[in-house]
């Protein structure tokens, strides 16, 4: 079976009025955002390893540390000085496997920057390259955290940069085969499992189970399960359920909304069923969660 890369199901434009997208808090609008990792780490590990996606782009540059990758359905490893593109909406997530360092940056969606289209996972070798990168990031944080006037075009600037940069290494590295399997595969159980996860992106605020994204893609759930798990260490009923948690999660802890509108959103189809999933999965109610963070 032949499927196209992330094209599968492309979202009708009636369904995106239907169910709007909730976009993360960005602080006064500010268009490059940046977060340490290992503070990422220390405020719960659901904050890295549940698959989510965001509606920007997001680069993640690992300096000290590994662990596992998934990115739309796909694993691997990472390790020092590996450099994630993700182009908005990818699902993802990662594990940490002892202390990891690095930054997660979060960059302007504007078509004029170019950036690439398709998930980059590459080790970068070069040490020059390494100081060029890690000083990008370091000056796009000073300037968000300035307070200075202009701060928000400087930034705009500072992402732009960063966009040629990244189109010139992914060039000089493209013949040199350094890009991970994660991105570089493209069989058919990769090619189904991508799909699946661009669906699951799409709908899980639907109160669809394993069976309706199966149907969709033309197989059993049987053989989606086994794909996923085989592709991603993980069947497919756990990244549907990973990406509902998280969402939820984010919700709470980033909103007043109501508990109950937060399981609607979410994909559950009742507070009562949301309440005992949450708590059976992080082994806490939904409002003890709120109320601890």
């Amino acid at each position: 079976m032949s499927l196209p890369r992330l094209t599968l199901m492309p979202q009708p434009k009636e369904a995106e009025a239907e169910q709007p997208r909730l976009l993360l808090p960005e602080p006064e609008n500010a268009p490059v955002e940046v977060a340490s990792i290992a503070r990422m780490v220390q405020g719960g590990r659901w904050r890295t390893e549940a698959m989510r996606s965001y509606d920007r782009p997001v680069l993640i540059w690992f300096t000290r540390g590994q662990g596992r990758l998934t990115i739309a359905g796909r694993n691997s490893g990472y390790g020092p000085h590996n450099l994630v593109f993700l182009p908005k909406q990818s699902m993802h997530g990662f594990t940490t496997m002892g202390p990891v360092l690095g930054s997660l940056v979060f960059l302007p969606d504007e078509p004029s920057l170019d950036w690439p289209v398709e998930p980059m996972h590459l080790r970068v070798h070069e040490a020059q390259q390494q100081r060029e990168l890690t000083g990008m990031i370091e000056a796009m944080q000073r300037e968000a955290e300035s307070g200075e006037n202009h701060a928000n075009r400087a930034l705009t600037y500072h992402a732009g940069l960063l966009s040629v940069w990244l189109a010139r290494i992914s060039e000089a590295y493209a013949h040199l085969g350094n890009t991970s399997s994660a991105t570089r595969l493209d069989t058919a159980a990769h090619r189904l499992a991508e799909a699946f996860t661009a669906l699951v992106e799409r709908d899980f605020r639907n109160p669809a189970g394993v069976q309706h994204y199966a149907g969709l893609l033309g197989v059993t759930p049987t053989h989606l399960s086994r794909v996923c798990r085989k592709v991603s260490g993980r069947p497919a009923l756990d990244i549907l359920t990973d990406r509902r948690h998280f969402e939820a999660r984010r919700l709470l802890r980033d909103t007043n909304v109501q508990i109950s509108e937060i399981a609607r959103q979410c994909g559950f189809t009742s507070a009562a069923y949301f309440t005992r999933a949450f708590r059976a999965r992080s082994g806490q109610s939904p409002s003890e969660f709120r109320n601890n963070i």
